[in-house]
């Protein structure tokens, strides 16, 4: 199994956090966990499922992933290749005119969003690349050629900035009384950057912390009131959410 990160030029590095190249030779079943960002994807051989309850729902070859409330669960077929696109915070504006809230909880087909033309001829290049960084200029001149001329909200990225500095635990009025912007407007303009609520997202970078608690010789008990849940139910009940599991299954299992 392969799952190889490789950085953006500099004129895309503002809106692109890395890219991945993921192979598997094996069929596998797996979890996603929920991400700060949007992440688009290109299989340039083999096929992903999403499953959802009973349901396998057979994904785009080219595709794209909003942010999620919660876990998901993929599988994917033998000998499949994967180029993963993680963007920024509010990065995925600068490439689309769609709304980043619009996609929340969706995967779906880049043809939705892009000229389909233009995804099909990168999906032909893609199979007739014979190396990674062949792949990863491909994708890369595709992003080029979406890259809009859009001056980035100052406002929303230094929400982001805080909400991280605070590891998810600002409140939302303490956001708003900083930024000194009323909730509604700057509620609409989070939402349709980012992709959620900032309160939403605010959750998903305190869960990305405790993640990296739980890998820290600390005890759950610690983890939980250092990322201020108010108890160990509230805790294990917003952390069965995001990954399925218990916390002290999860770390005793990962």
């Amino acid at each position: 199994m392969k799952f190889e990160k490789h950085f953006p030029t500099n004129q895309l590095k503002p809106y692109i956090q890395y890219y991945v190249v993921s192979e598997n030779e094996l069929a596998s079943e797996y979890k996603v966990f929920p991400t700060s960002g949007l992440v688009m994807g290109f299989q340039y051989q083999g096929q992903l499922t999403c499953i959802e309850g009973p349901q396998e729902n057979k994904l785009s070859s080219a595709g794209i992933s909003g942010i999620s409330n919660g876990y998901k669960i993929f599988k994917n077929s033998a000998n499949i290749g994967t180029i993963l696109v993680y963007f920024s915070e509010i990065g995925f504006r600068q490439f689309a005119a769609q709304p980043a809230h619009e996609l929340f909880n969706l995967s779906i087909s880049l043809e939705d969003i892009f000229d389909s033309q233009d995804v099909r001829e990168v999906e032909e290049q893609l199979s007739l690349a014979s190396s990674d960084l062949n792949r990863i200029q491909t994708v890369e001149l595709f992003l080029l050629s979406q890259l809009k001329d859009i001056e980035q909200d100052k406002l929303i990225m230094e929400a982001v900035r805080l909400i991280y500095q605070s590891k998810g635990n600002i409140r939302i009025q303490e956001l708003n009384k900083k930024l000194g912007i009323s909730a509604s407007p700057f509620e609409k303009r989070f939402r349709q950057l980012v992709g959620t609520s900032a309160k939403k997202f605010a959750s998903i970078i305190r869960f990305n912390s405790v993640l990296d608690s739980l890998e820290e010789s600390k005890s759950l008990t610690e983890i939980c009131y250092e990322n201020h849940f108010f108890d160990q139910a509230h805790f294990i009940k917003d952390f069965k959410q995001f990954t399925g599991d218990t916390p002290e299954h999860f770390k005793r299992f990962s």
